[in-house]
Protein backbone atom coordinates (compact mmCIF):
# COMPACT_ATOMS: atom_id res chain seq x y z
CA UNK A 1 0.00 0.00 0.00
CA UNK A 2 1.37 3.51 -0.83
CA UNK A 3 1.86 6.41 1.96
CA UNK A 4 -1.57 8.10 2.63
CA UNK A 5 -1.96 11.01 0.60
CA UNK A 6 -4.88 13.18 0.36
CA UNK A 7 -5.60 12.84 -3.02
CA UNK A 8 -6.53 9.00 -2.40
CA UNK A 9 -8.61 6.91 0.42
CA UNK A 10 -5.70 5.11 2.65
CA UNK A 11 -7.92 2.14 2.71
CA UNK A 12 -7.38 1.99 -1.05
CA UNK A 13 -4.16 -0.15 -2.72
CA UNK A 14 -2.65 1.42 -5.92
CA UNK A 15 -4.66 -0.81 -8.29
CA UNK A 16 -7.66 0.06 -6.55
CA UNK A 17 -8.40 -3.05 -4.25
CA UNK A 18 -9.22 -3.45 -0.99
CA UNK A 19 -6.30 -1.69 1.66
CA UNK A 20 -7.26 -4.09 4.82
CA UNK A 21 -6.31 -1.53 7.78
CA UNK A 22 -4.59 -3.18 10.90
CA UNK A 23 -3.81 -0.41 13.17
CA UNK A 24 -0.93 -1.14 15.41
CA UNK A 25 -1.84 -0.96 19.53
CA UNK A 26 -1.15 2.26 21.37
CA UNK A 27 -1.77 3.52 25.07
CA UNK A 28 -1.83 6.75 26.57
CA UNK A 29 -4.37 8.84 28.27
CA UNK A 30 -6.43 9.50 25.51
CA UNK A 31 -7.38 5.80 24.92
CA UNK A 32 -7.56 5.08 28.45
CA UNK A 33 -10.58 7.39 28.67
CA UNK A 34 -11.50 5.96 25.24
CA UNK A 35 -11.46 2.59 26.57
CA UNK A 36 -13.47 3.32 29.54
CA UNK A 37 -16.27 5.67 27.76
CA UNK A 38 -16.43 2.14 25.70
CA UNK A 39 -17.12 -0.02 28.81
CA UNK A 40 -19.45 2.05 30.27
CA UNK A 41 -21.90 2.88 26.84
CA UNK A 42 -21.58 -1.30 26.30
CA UNK A 43 -22.87 -1.57 30.36
CA UNK A 44 -25.33 0.49 29.48
CA UNK A 45 -26.50 -1.11 26.16
CA UNK A 46 -26.70 -4.29 28.16
CA UNK A 47 -28.09 -3.74 31.70
CA UNK A 48 -30.90 -1.03 30.42
CA UNK A 49 -33.42 -4.01 29.44
CA UNK A 50 -32.59 -5.77 32.41
CA UNK A 51 -33.44 -2.95 35.10
CA UNK A 52 -36.97 -2.31 36.03
CA UNK A 53 -38.55 1.01 36.37
CA UNK A 54 -42.12 1.23 37.51
CA UNK A 55 -42.94 -2.01 36.63
CA UNK A 56 -41.13 -2.43 33.16
CA UNK A 57 -37.77 -2.04 31.80
CA UNK A 58 -35.77 1.04 31.86
CA UNK A 59 -36.12 0.79 28.30
CA UNK A 60 -38.93 -0.76 26.43
CA UNK A 61 -40.31 0.16 23.21
CA UNK A 62 -43.41 -2.37 22.83
CA UNK A 63 -44.34 -1.28 19.22
CA UNK A 64 -47.05 -4.39 19.62
CA UNK A 65 -48.98 -2.65 22.01
CA UNK A 66 -47.67 0.59 20.89
CA UNK A 67 -46.01 1.66 24.73
CA UNK A 68 -42.76 3.28 24.87
CA UNK A 69 -41.96 3.18 28.39
CA UNK A 70 -38.03 5.46 29.01
CA UNK A 71 -36.69 5.51 32.77
CA UNK A 72 -40.64 5.17 34.20
CA UNK A 73 -42.45 7.35 32.11
CA UNK A 74 -45.10 5.40 29.65
CA UNK A 75 -45.69 7.09 26.41
CA UNK A 76 -47.98 5.87 23.82
CA UNK A 77 -48.69 6.15 20.53
CA UNK A 78 -50.67 9.70 20.58
CA UNK A 79 -47.47 11.15 22.34
CA UNK A 80 -44.95 10.27 18.92
CA UNK A 81 -45.05 14.26 18.51
CA UNK A 82 -42.36 14.51 21.04
CA UNK A 83 -40.17 12.23 19.11
CA UNK A 84 -39.42 15.14 16.83
CA UNK A 85 -37.84 17.35 19.48
CA UNK A 86 -36.24 14.41 20.35
CA UNK A 87 -34.54 13.34 17.10
CA UNK A 88 -33.63 17.01 16.14
CA UNK A 89 -32.63 17.47 19.87
CA UNK A 90 -30.16 15.01 19.70
CA UNK A 91 -29.26 16.18 16.31
CA UNK A 92 -28.98 19.54 16.64
CA UNK A 93 -27.01 18.91 19.98
CA UNK A 94 -24.31 16.73 17.70
CA UNK A 95 -24.08 20.08 15.35
CA UNK A 96 -23.18 22.06 18.63
CA UNK A 97 -20.59 19.46 20.03
CA UNK A 98 -18.87 19.47 16.43
CA UNK A 99 -18.93 23.33 16.38
CA UNK A 100 -17.27 23.17 19.55
CA UNK A 101 -14.89 19.93 19.85
CA UNK A 102 -14.78 18.59 16.07
CA UNK A 103 -15.86 14.65 15.65
CA UNK A 104 -15.36 13.54 19.22
CA UNK A 105 -18.83 11.94 18.60
CA UNK A 106 -17.29 9.63 16.13
CA UNK A 107 -14.08 9.31 18.12
CA UNK A 108 -15.87 8.12 21.73
CA UNK A 109 -19.36 7.64 21.32
CA UNK A 110 -20.45 6.26 17.92
CA UNK A 111 -21.63 2.95 18.25
CA UNK A 112 -19.52 2.03 15.08
CA UNK A 113 -16.34 3.28 16.97
CA UNK A 114 -17.43 1.74 20.44
CA UNK A 115 -18.31 -2.30 19.54
CA UNK A 116 -15.36 -2.22 16.62
CA UNK A 117 -12.58 -0.88 18.83
CA UNK A 118 -13.85 -1.75 21.97
CA UNK A 119 -15.16 -5.53 21.48
CA UNK A 120 -14.24 -6.96 18.01
CA UNK A 121 -10.97 -5.62 17.42
CA UNK A 122 -9.49 -6.33 20.86
CA UNK A 123 -11.03 -10.27 20.52
CA UNK A 124 -8.99 -9.76 16.87
CA UNK A 125 -5.61 -8.97 18.53
CA UNK A 126 -6.56 -11.79 20.81
CA UNK A 127 -6.91 -13.94 18.91
CA UNK A 128 -4.82 -13.21 16.12
CA UNK A 129 -1.75 -11.16 17.73
CA UNK A 130 -0.76 -7.62 17.15
CA UNK A 131 -0.64 -5.77 14.29
CA UNK A 132 2.91 -7.09 12.96
CA UNK A 133 1.04 -10.64 13.37
CA UNK A 134 -2.18 -9.85 11.48
CA UNK A 135 -0.16 -8.33 8.79
CA UNK A 136 1.50 -11.45 8.23
CA UNK A 137 -1.09 -13.85 8.57
CA UNK A 138 -2.79 -11.87 5.71
CA UNK A 139 0.04 -12.67 3.07
CA UNK A 140 0.90 -16.61 4.35
CA UNK A 141 -0.45 -19.64 2.99
CA UNK A 142 -3.42 -21.00 4.44
CA UNK A 143 -1.93 -23.32 7.06
CA UNK A 144 -3.51 -25.22 10.13
CA UNK A 145 -2.62 -22.20 12.13
CA UNK A 146 -3.97 -19.66 10.23
CA UNK A 147 -7.37 -21.49 9.77
CA UNK A 148 -7.83 -22.10 13.33
CA UNK A 149 -7.19 -18.32 14.20
CA UNK A 150 -9.18 -16.44 11.43
CA UNK A 151 -11.90 -19.59 11.58
CA UNK A 152 -11.73 -19.11 15.52
CA UNK A 153 -12.38 -15.37 15.00
CA UNK A 154 -14.93 -15.29 12.59
CA UNK A 155 -16.89 -17.86 14.91
CA UNK A 156 -16.34 -15.36 17.85
CA UNK A 157 -17.63 -12.36 15.73
CA UNK A 158 -21.05 -14.35 14.68
CA UNK A 159 -21.43 -14.90 18.16
CA UNK A 160 -20.90 -11.02 19.74
CA UNK A 161 -23.14 -10.09 16.48
CA UNK A 162 -25.66 -12.71 17.98
CA UNK A 163 -25.58 -11.98 21.50
CA UNK A 164 -25.42 -7.24 20.44
CA UNK A 165 -28.86 -8.95 17.77
CA UNK A 166 -30.44 -10.09 20.64
CA UNK A 167 -30.15 -7.53 23.27
CA UNK A 168 -31.16 -4.71 20.48
CA UNK A 169 -34.34 -6.78 20.11
CA UNK A 170 -34.93 -7.00 23.94
CA UNK A 171 -35.53 -3.72 23.30
CA UNK A 172 -38.47 -3.98 21.99
CA UNK A 173 -40.04 -7.21 22.96
CA UNK A 174 -38.08 -7.43 26.68
CA UNK A 175 -35.81 -9.32 28.54
CA UNK A 176 -38.78 -12.03 29.84
CA UNK A 177 -40.48 -12.20 26.32
CA UNK A 178 -37.59 -12.67 24.36
CA UNK A 179 -36.60 -15.74 26.65
CA UNK A 180 -40.22 -17.16 26.23
CA UNK A 181 -39.33 -16.45 22.38
CA UNK A 182 -36.31 -18.56 22.44
CA UNK A 183 -37.93 -21.42 24.15
CA UNK A 184 -40.45 -21.43 21.24
CA UNK A 185 -40.77 -23.26 18.28
CA UNK A 186 -39.22 -20.04 15.47
CA UNK A 187 -42.35 -20.75 13.56
CA UNK A 188 -44.35 -19.00 16.41
CA UNK A 189 -42.18 -15.66 15.95
CA UNK A 190 -40.96 -15.78 12.37
CA UNK A 191 -40.71 -11.81 12.66
CA UNK A 192 -38.92 -11.39 15.37
CA UNK A 193 -36.40 -14.31 14.75
CA UNK A 194 -35.66 -13.25 10.92
CA UNK A 195 -35.07 -9.62 12.62
CA UNK A 196 -32.32 -10.90 14.99
CA UNK A 197 -30.72 -13.07 12.66
CA UNK A 198 -31.00 -10.29 9.90
CA UNK A 199 -29.68 -7.71 12.43
CA UNK A 200 -26.75 -10.22 13.23
CA UNK A 201 -25.98 -10.66 9.77
CA UNK A 202 -25.83 -6.93 9.18
CA UNK A 203 -23.65 -6.78 11.93
CA UNK A 204 -21.16 -9.33 11.18
CA UNK A 205 -20.61 -7.92 7.43
CA UNK A 206 -20.16 -4.60 9.14
CA UNK A 207 -17.36 -5.06 12.16
CA UNK A 208 -15.79 -8.10 10.67
CA UNK A 209 -15.54 -6.95 6.58
CA UNK A 210 -16.94 -3.24 6.17
CA UNK A 211 -15.62 -2.04 8.89
CA UNK A 212 -14.03 1.59 8.45
CA UNK A 213 -15.44 1.45 5.00
CA UNK A 214 -18.81 2.54 6.81
CA UNK A 215 -17.18 5.99 8.29
CA UNK A 216 -15.81 6.98 4.62
CA UNK A 217 -18.23 5.81 2.35
CA UNK A 218 -21.42 5.61 3.93
CA UNK A 219 -21.85 7.32 6.60
CA UNK A 220 -22.58 11.61 5.76
CA UNK A 221 -21.19 12.97 8.93
CA UNK A 222 -18.17 13.10 7.95
CA UNK A 223 -18.98 15.16 4.66
CA UNK A 224 -20.93 17.92 6.89
CA UNK A 225 -18.11 18.14 9.14
CA UNK A 226 -16.42 20.91 6.80
CA UNK A 227 -19.87 22.89 7.11
CA UNK A 228 -20.13 22.19 11.21
CA UNK A 229 -16.31 23.86 12.28
CA UNK A 230 -14.20 26.56 11.47
CA UNK A 231 -10.66 27.83 12.50
CA UNK A 232 -11.40 27.97 16.23
CA UNK A 233 -13.48 24.30 16.29
CA UNK A 234 -11.01 22.08 18.60
CA UNK A 235 -9.91 19.07 16.38
CA UNK A 236 -6.82 17.23 16.17
CA UNK A 237 -3.79 18.32 14.22
CA UNK A 238 -0.78 18.20 13.40
CA UNK A 239 1.34 21.47 14.76
CA UNK A 240 3.59 21.54 11.40
CA UNK A 241 5.67 24.96 12.45
CA UNK A 242 7.03 22.73 15.24
CA UNK A 243 7.33 19.10 13.07
CA UNK A 244 8.45 20.75 10.01
CA UNK A 245 11.03 20.10 8.37
CA UNK A 246 11.67 16.32 9.41
CA UNK A 247 14.24 14.68 10.05
CA UNK A 248 16.64 12.13 12.35
CA UNK A 249 16.49 12.99 15.96
CA UNK A 250 20.46 14.03 16.10
CA UNK A 251 19.68 16.53 12.63
CA UNK A 252 19.86 20.14 14.73
CA UNK A 253 18.49 21.82 11.73
CA UNK A 254 15.17 19.19 11.74
CA UNK A 255 11.99 19.46 13.38
CA UNK A 256 10.16 17.76 16.24
CA UNK A 257 8.67 15.17 13.98
CA UNK A 258 11.11 12.12 12.50
CA UNK A 259 8.64 10.59 10.15
CA UNK A 260 8.52 7.49 12.10
CA UNK A 261 4.78 6.83 10.71
CA UNK A 262 3.70 5.65 14.49
CA UNK A 263 0.62 8.26 13.92
CA UNK A 264 0.07 6.82 10.09
CA UNK A 265 -0.13 2.85 12.00
CA UNK A 266 -2.30 3.28 14.43
CA UNK A 267 -5.11 5.82 12.71
CA UNK A 268 -7.75 3.00 12.27
CA UNK A 269 -9.12 5.36 8.54
CA UNK A 270 -5.10 4.89 7.46
CA UNK A 271 -4.55 8.47 6.75
CA UNK A 272 -1.48 10.69 7.50
CA UNK A 273 -2.94 13.44 10.21
CA UNK A 274 0.21 15.62 8.83
CA UNK A 275 -1.62 16.19 6.09
CA UNK A 276 -4.07 18.15 7.57
CA UNK A 277 -7.50 17.69 8.97
CA UNK A 278 -9.37 14.92 6.52
CA UNK A 279 -13.01 13.81 6.06
CA UNK A 280 -11.86 10.18 6.98
CA UNK A 281 -10.07 11.01 10.36
CA UNK A 282 -12.76 9.94 13.15
CA UNK A 283 -11.38 12.33 16.13
CA UNK A 284 -9.90 8.71 18.09
CA UNK A 285 -7.14 11.04 19.32
CA UNK A 286 -4.65 7.14 18.32
CA UNK A 287 -2.17 9.35 16.87
CA UNK A 288 -1.79 11.57 19.55
CA UNK A 289 -0.83 8.90 22.23
CA UNK A 290 1.05 7.84 19.61
CA UNK A 291 3.23 10.43 18.79
CA UNK A 292 3.31 11.48 22.57
CA UNK A 293 4.72 8.31 23.62
CA UNK A 294 7.36 8.72 20.83
CA UNK A 295 8.22 11.98 21.43
CA UNK A 296 8.24 10.69 25.11
CA UNK A 297 11.19 8.30 24.00
CA UNK A 298 13.39 10.78 22.28
CA UNK A 299 13.42 13.83 24.92
CA UNK A 300 10.79 16.07 23.30
CA UNK A 301 7.61 17.23 24.50
CA UNK A 302 4.16 16.00 24.31
CA UNK A 303 2.30 17.95 21.79
CA UNK A 304 3.38 17.99 18.25
CA UNK A 305 -0.28 16.19 17.57
CA UNK A 306 -2.81 17.60 20.10
CA UNK A 307 -6.17 18.57 20.10
CA UNK A 308 -6.07 22.60 19.00
CA UNK A 309 -8.17 24.56 16.55
CA UNK A 310 -6.87 25.84 13.33
CA UNK A 311 -5.86 28.82 14.74
CA UNK A 312 -3.92 27.28 17.72
CA UNK A 313 -2.30 24.90 15.20
CA UNK A 314 -1.07 28.43 13.54
CA UNK A 315 -0.32 30.26 16.52
CA UNK A 316 -3.10 32.35 16.86
CA UNK A 317 -5.82 32.47 19.87
CA UNK A 318 -8.75 30.30 19.83
CA UNK A 319 -12.05 31.48 20.84
CA UNK A 320 -14.74 28.86 21.86
CA UNK A 321 -17.18 31.47 22.13
CA UNK A 322 -17.87 33.25 19.37
CA UNK A 323 -21.17 33.98 17.03
CA UNK A 324 -21.48 30.39 15.99
CA UNK A 325 -21.54 28.91 19.27
CA UNK A 326 -23.19 31.38 20.95
CA UNK A 327 -26.49 31.23 18.59
CA UNK A 328 -25.90 27.48 18.60
CA UNK A 329 -26.15 27.81 22.68
CA UNK A 330 -29.26 30.36 22.27
CA UNK A 331 -31.41 27.65 19.71
CA UNK A 332 -30.16 24.85 21.70
CA UNK A 333 -31.53 26.62 25.38
CA UNK A 334 -34.91 27.06 23.58
CA UNK A 335 -34.78 23.95 22.02
CA UNK A 336 -34.43 22.08 25.32
CA UNK A 337 -36.71 24.68 27.02
CA UNK A 338 -39.59 23.71 24.37
CA UNK A 339 -38.87 19.84 24.95
CA UNK A 340 -39.42 20.33 28.52
CA UNK A 341 -42.34 22.22 28.66
CA UNK A 342 -44.02 19.40 26.19
CA UNK A 343 -42.98 16.93 28.36
CA UNK A 344 -44.07 18.15 31.22
CA UNK A 345 -47.67 18.75 29.23
CA UNK A 346 -47.80 15.33 28.83
CA UNK A 347 -50.33 13.61 31.36
CA UNK A 348 -50.68 10.28 33.40
CA UNK A 349 -53.16 9.15 30.38
CA UNK A 350 -54.73 9.58 27.29
CA UNK A 351 -58.12 9.36 25.47
CA UNK A 352 -59.36 9.38 22.44
CA UNK A 353 -63.02 9.73 20.94
CA UNK A 354 -63.72 8.11 17.82
CA UNK A 355 -67.65 7.93 16.42
CA UNK A 356 -68.98 4.42 16.26
CA UNK A 357 -69.55 2.64 12.86
CA UNK A 358 -73.45 2.33 11.53
CA UNK A 359 -75.43 5.24 10.83
CA UNK A 360 -74.20 9.06 12.04
CA UNK A 361 -77.11 9.44 14.29
CA UNK A 362 -80.33 8.13 15.42
CA UNK A 363 -83.85 9.65 15.52
CA UNK A 364 -85.93 8.47 18.81
CA UNK A 365 -89.27 9.71 20.33
CA UNK A 366 -87.68 11.96 22.34
CA UNK A 367 -84.40 13.54 20.66
CA UNK A 368 -81.21 12.56 18.41
CA UNK A 369 -78.21 10.58 19.97
CA UNK A 370 -75.07 9.60 18.74
CA UNK A 371 -72.90 6.80 19.64
CA UNK A 372 -69.32 7.20 20.51
CA UNK A 373 -66.13 5.12 21.25
CA UNK A 374 -64.49 6.85 24.01
CA UNK A 375 -60.25 4.67 24.48
CA UNK A 376 -58.62 5.69 27.54
CA UNK A 377 -54.81 4.43 28.26
CA UNK A 378 -54.22 4.15 31.84
CA UNK A 379 -50.22 5.40 31.55
CA UNK A 380 -49.95 5.51 35.74
CA UNK A 381 -48.16 2.85 37.47
CA UNK A 382 -51.26 2.55 39.62
CA UNK A 383 -54.93 1.79 39.03
CA UNK A 384 -57.40 4.76 38.10
CA UNK A 385 -60.92 5.84 37.81
CA UNK A 386 -61.99 8.39 35.32
CA UNK A 387 -64.90 10.35 34.20
CA UNK A 388 -66.52 10.73 31.08
CA UNK A 389 -68.89 13.92 30.48
CA UNK A 390 -70.30 15.73 27.21
CA UNK A 391 -70.17 19.64 27.61
CA UNK A 392 -71.72 22.15 25.60
CA UNK A 393 -73.68 25.42 25.50
CA UNK A 394 -76.32 23.59 23.73
CA UNK A 395 -79.42 23.74 25.94
CA UNK A 396 -80.60 19.84 26.25
CA UNK A 397 -77.38 17.69 25.62
CA UNK A 398 -77.71 14.75 27.94
CA UNK A 399 -75.06 11.59 27.37
CA UNK A 400 -74.31 8.43 28.83
CA UNK A 401 -71.91 5.67 29.32
CA UNK A 402 -72.49 1.55 30.73
CA UNK A 403 -69.64 2.40 33.58
CA UNK A 404 -69.43 5.08 35.64
CA UNK A 405 -66.19 5.77 36.95
CA UNK A 406 -64.29 4.20 34.46
CA UNK A 407 -61.61 1.52 36.24
CA UNK A 408 -58.43 0.87 34.13
CA UNK A 409 -55.44 -0.81 35.80
CA UNK A 410 -51.74 0.54 35.69
CA UNK A 411 -50.61 0.12 31.25
CA UNK A 412 -53.98 -0.87 30.69
CA UNK A 413 -56.68 0.76 28.25
CA UNK A 414 -60.52 0.52 28.11
CA UNK A 415 -63.05 1.29 25.30
CA UNK A 416 -66.77 2.24 26.40
CA UNK A 417 -69.48 3.43 24.62
CA UNK A 418 -70.63 7.11 25.12
CA UNK A 419 -74.15 8.26 24.20
CA UNK A 420 -74.71 11.70 23.67
CA UNK A 421 -78.48 13.03 22.94
CA UNK A 422 -80.29 16.25 22.59
CA UNK A 423 -83.84 16.73 22.78
CA UNK A 424 -86.48 17.79 19.05
CA UNK A 425 -86.82 20.87 21.21
CA UNK A 426 -83.71 21.59 21.77
CA UNK A 427 -81.87 20.70 18.65
CA UNK A 428 -81.28 23.01 16.34
CA UNK A 429 -78.79 21.70 13.75
CA UNK A 430 -75.43 20.05 13.53
CA UNK A 431 -73.18 21.91 16.94
CA UNK A 432 -69.49 21.22 18.35
CA UNK A 433 -69.76 19.72 21.84
CA UNK A 434 -66.53 18.80 23.92
CA UNK A 435 -65.93 15.28 25.90
CA UNK A 436 -63.95 15.38 28.73
CA UNK A 437 -61.94 12.36 30.30
CA UNK A 438 -61.23 13.34 33.53
CA UNK A 439 -58.41 11.42 35.95
CA UNK A 440 -60.18 12.12 39.42
CA UNK A 441 -57.71 11.34 41.81
CA UNK A 442 -54.90 13.08 39.97
CA UNK A 443 -57.00 15.78 38.53
CA UNK A 444 -56.34 15.59 35.12
CA UNK A 445 -58.24 16.64 32.11
CA UNK A 446 -58.12 15.36 28.24
CA UNK A 447 -60.49 17.41 26.23
CA UNK A 448 -61.91 16.21 22.56
CA UNK A 449 -63.38 18.51 20.52
CA UNK A 450 -66.16 16.44 18.41
CA UNK A 451 -69.35 17.43 16.35
CA UNK A 452 -72.92 16.04 16.73
CA UNK A 453 -74.51 15.17 13.81
CA UNK A 454 -78.42 15.09 12.96
CA UNK A 455 -80.91 15.65 10.65
CA UNK A 456 -81.63 18.95 8.49
CA UNK A 457 -83.67 20.98 11.67
CA UNK A 458 -86.10 21.91 8.83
Amino acid sequence: MAAPSRESLGTINDDGSRAFVHPHDVRGRFNFVRRGVFAVLIGIYAILPWIPVNGAPAVFLDIGNRRFHLFGQTFVSQDFWLVFFLITGLAFLLFYLTALFGRIWCGYACPQTVFLDGVYRRVERWMEGDAFRRQRLDAANWTGEKILRRGGKQVAYVLISLIIAHLFIAYFVSIPGLYRMMGESPVRNLTVFLWVFVTAGILYFNFAWFREQLCIIVCPYGRLQSALIDDDSIVIGYDEKRGEPRGRVSDPNAGDCIDCYRCVNVCPTGIDIRQGLQMECIGCSACIDACDDVMKRIDRPAGLIRYDSMNGLAGRATRLARPRTILYTVLLLIGAGVFLFSLSQVSSFTGSVTRMTGAPYYQQQDGVRNHFHVRVINKSKDPAEFAIRAVSGTEGLTWSTPETPLHIEPNQERVTPLFVSISHADYEGSFPFEIHIENTAAGQTVTRRVTFLGPDPG
